[in-house]
């Protein structure tokens, strides 16, 4: 009966942002926004699905794995309930703080994550456009969820409302909520910071719920009205079918590697941040923006 109270939140929660997502298209076409653009809203959707048959086909390894530790290997238990769903939801927050900032600093993992960021429009919508390998690789981020004694059951149904909480954020319409909001919790302006290609935006706002470990952890960067936000990916492939919008970086990544003129550099092509190559030849986010705000301090 748990379970499928479970299950009737998670369509309750989903079918709210599928009204949400109707009326912000409503919206945005009666005031001439144009936040949303035909094709690439079907893009979103067929990203989505294809997410989908890859967490449907991976969900019982998933349910399997995260059980098997649980109940072998379980270090304590919560027994009070509010606390246990209170540790529960940060600890998962902070993992997938921890799964983001992978996917952004590590090559290989952003060849996958790419494909969220690869739109040049911002909706609600956005956030369907899946991360669609990373049902492979997530629930190694999420086993120490597992070791700290929550359930398989619990812990896939925490990020499963977390992740709505994170597409609700996907969107122009909302500006900045109250600033007290706005230092905790993540928000439509820190996820459009997020989703922008301007030098001072990349690789920033990671979390899912909290912006809090942005702020700990030095990923944080407030949206500033001086700054129009440009989103996308720094360089938008000229072919924006779902099939190159998915293998891209792939491509990308592979053709860098074999420039490389020995082994450890070609494993640092996977390894270190995007941007990074053996010859200087282009930089990361980090130096880039190391250097912009050096010339904006003697500006």
């Amino acid at each position: 009966m748990i379970e499928l109270d479970k299950s009737i939140t998670v369509g309750a929660l989903f079918g709210f942002v599928i009204l949400l997502t109707l009326f912000e298209m409503y919206f945005s076409y009666v005031h001439d926004r144009k936040h949303y653009h035909g094709r690439d809203t079907l893009t979103n959707v067929y990203l989505m699905a294809a997410a989908f048959v890859i967490n449907v086909a991976t969900k019982a390894g998933t349910f399997m794995l995260l059980d098997y530790v649980y109940s072998h290997y379980s270090l304590f238990h919560i027994s009070n309930v509010y606390l246990y769903w209170l540790v529960l939801i940060l600890a998962q927050d902070l993992l997938y703080w921890l799964l983001h900032y992978t996917g952004h600093y590590v090559r290989f993992f952003w060849a996958m994550h790419v494909t969220h960021h690869s739109s040049p429009y911002f909706n609600l919508t956005t956030g369907f456009r899946s991360t669609v390998f990373e049902p492979l690789y997530r629930v190694f981020f999420y086993l120490p969820l597992a070791f700290m004694g929550f359930s398989a059951f619990d812990i896939l149904f925490a990020y499963l409302v977390t992740q709505i909480y994170g597409n609700l954020v996907h969107t122009q319409t909302i500006g900045k909520l109250h600033p007290i909001f706005e230092y905790i919790f993540v928000t439509p302006s820190h996820h459009r910071v997020h989703h922008a290609s301007n030098l001072r935006y990349l690789d920033k706002n990671m979390g899912m719920v909290l912006i809090l470990w942005d702020r700990m952890f030095g990923t944080f960067q407030e949206e500033v009205p001086e700054e129009d936000i440009v989103y996308g990916l720094t360089k938008q492939p000229e072919d924006t079918g779902a099939v190159n919008i998915i293998f891209h970086e792939f491509r990308a990544l592979i053709a860098d590697a074999r420039k490389a003129p020995d082994f450890k550099d070609k494993l640092k092509y996977f390894l270190y941040p995007p941007g990074w190559s053996h010859d200087g030849s282009t930089q990361t986010a980090k130096v880039m923006q190391r250097e912009l705000e050096k010339v904006r301090r003697t500006a």
